[in-house]
């Protein structure tokens, strides 16, 4: 179905899961153009008191992670799977979002400003190589955290809104 990039699925569990190891997550989160699941599957086994949107454009996406979430049972009773494009997401209604292949990074930061709400929430992205060029209006910058999975550097970046409308 190529649901996920090059390499033993392994390898993008090891990623979500380190990427995820450290950060404070509450509320309701939405994994944009989550593919395969990664990493809002993980985020919502790490954090059962999250609600966790998997949100993808693609229906045959969609199906597939309905299946697991059904296979999965109680343990997924936080996930809902979301068939839709970001673009349709209501604006201001999520205390997170994970992004992962997605987008390139200045991109996401566009659809977070309009998702996240005010007040300090947190954005998490995994960016390889790439860095954030420049903020949004109404955004800082959080921590960083880097890994390595399979070799490969990685990291996370995390970019707050802040409380003020702007």
């Amino acid at each position: 179905m190529n649901l996920i990039g090059p390499g033993p699925l392994e390898g993008h569990y090891e990623d979500a899961e380190k990427g995820l190891q450290g950060w404070e997550i509450e509320g309701r989160w939405a994994d944009l153009g989550t593919g395969a699941g990664f990493p809002g599957i993980v985020l919502a086994d790490r954090f059962p008191n999250v609600d966790v949107e998997l949100v993808d454009s693609r229906r045959k996406r969609c199906v597939f992670l309905e299946e697991v979430a059904s296979r999965a049972g109680a343990s997924a009773a936080n996930i809902t799977v979301r068939n839709v494009r970001v673009e349709a997401l209501d604006s201001g209604v999520y205390d997170g979002v994970v992004a992962r292949a997605f987008a390139p990074p200045d991109e996401v930061l566009i659809y977070a400003r309009r998702l996240l709400k005010p007040g300090g929430q947190a954005l998490l992205f995994w960016l390889k190589s790439q860095g954030v060029a420049s903020l949004r209006d109404g955004m800082t910058m959080g921590p960083r955290r880097d890994y390595t999975v399979q070799g490969r550097a990685l990291c996370v970046q995390c970019v707050r809104r802040t409380a003020e409308e702007t």
